[in-house]
């Protein structure tokens, strides 16, 4: 996951750089400064500051061999169940990276368009189990980074399909992320990402 340089944090609780470079303030134009990025392993982060609520958690867990440890995403694993206390629980929002693993052979047909493989939809459904089973709303979804041959998996508190049609809920993401861009003013669109691939899990 790329993230501007400045907005990252070191243990001690201050900026790992004192100023922004010129890429961070040309690409991010001010986001950089309202974002706090720690940068841990996962599970000695969460476990470790049990007194705080985040709004968002990006992980990219992946392992020096590639391999995202099944620890991460164990529905029944002290680190989910830490996890889910973790996460804020009216809109806290959780981000995996994973690599994409949607095959020909693999694709998830009951759901038109969309090429999500097993492995991904089982861990989305883990993620699911664990942050969302004892929540009133929540909406677990993928969408496919294809050029990079990742998937972006959210599972957001909050968000609800409310029993919604795909078509509805897709709708609905989009509106919302264009008004994030506006409001973020973001140097790229959140829509690309939803055009080339979406799967409600």
């Amino acid at each position: 996951m790329g993230f501007p340089a400045f907005s990252v944090m070191t243990a001690t609780g201050k900026r790992a750089l004192p100023t922004p470079d010129i890429i961070d303030q040309v690409m991010w134009r001010g986001i950089h400064e309202r974002l706090f990025l720690y940068e841990s392993e996962a599970k000695e982060f969460i476990l470790n500051n049990q007194n705080n609520s985040y709004d968002i958690i990006f992980m990219d867990a992946y392992d020096g061999a590639d391999i995202f440890p099944h620890s991460l995403w164990d529905s029944n694993s002290l680190f989910m169940k830490a996890l889910s206390e973790r996460l804020h629980h009216e809109h806290g929002t959780l981000v995996v990276n994973l690599h994409s693993d949607a095959d020909i052979s693999d694709l998830d047909r009951s759901i038109e368009g969309v090429t999500t493989g097993k492995y991904v939809r089982k861990v989305g459904k883990a993620y699911k189990k664990g942050l969302m089973e004892n929540e009133r709303n929540g909406l677990v979804f993928s969408c496919e980074v294809p050029w990079l041959c990742n998937v972006s998996l959210v599972v957001s508190r909050g968000m609800s399909s409310d029993g919604r049609h795909r078509d509805q809920i897709k709708t609905s993401l989009m509106k919302t992320s264009l008004e994030v861009d506006k409001i973020l003013r973001l140097p790229f669109s959140f829509l690309d990402y939803l055009k080339t691939g979406l799967a409600i899990i």
